[in-house]
């Protein structure tokens, strides 16, 4: 892989590493999102953040919790500042039937131009596959889009 990835993630991602381990969907998915995170780290992915992020996450009612995912965010590459532009885009993919926040996160990671948006939801991740020349983006759920990664980069 010449390029670096540019990853943008949602909240439910950014969240799932402090959800509950026992299930283990959610273990795979958090121990994924944290080698993501570590390559971010690294620099090997480029990490986008955006003041929608930012917003959203501020309203996680369990401070420690808001705090960390906040933190989490401290490894970015870079942060997209929400215009005009981008909020006239997130009300396009909301036509199709994306929630609002998802809709602008979308449109962040549009902005950014990403190389892929990583969720956790089920639902966004059909939508887009449903209806794939309404995004310019690549959705994909972090565990499948990490083992794809490490495939095609041959580790």
């Amino acid at each position: 892989m010449d390029a670096k990835p540019k990853i943008y993630m949602d909240v439910c991602c950014l969240n799932r590493p402090f959800d509950d381990w026992t299930q283990p969907r959610i273990r795979l998915e958090a121990e994924a999102i944290l080698e993501i995170l570590a390559a971010c780290q690294a620099r090997q992915f480029l990490l986008f953040s955006s003041t929608a992020l930012e917003n959203e996450i501020n309203r996680t009612p369990d401070p420690l919790r808001r705090q960390r995912v906040l933190e989490s965010l401290d490894i970015a590459h870079d942060k997209i500042i929400v215009d005009q532009s981008i909020l006239d885009r997130a009300q396009e993919i909301a036509t199709i039937g994306c929630k609002p926040f998802d809709a602008l996160h979308i449109a962040c990671a549009e902005n950014a131009q990403a190389d892929v948006f990583l969720t956790t939801d089920d639902r966004l991740i059909r939508k887009a596959q449903a209806n794939p020349s309404d995004f310019q983006v690549q959705v994909a759920n972090p565990l499948q889009w990490l083992i794809q990664n490490a495939t095609s980069s041959g580790e």
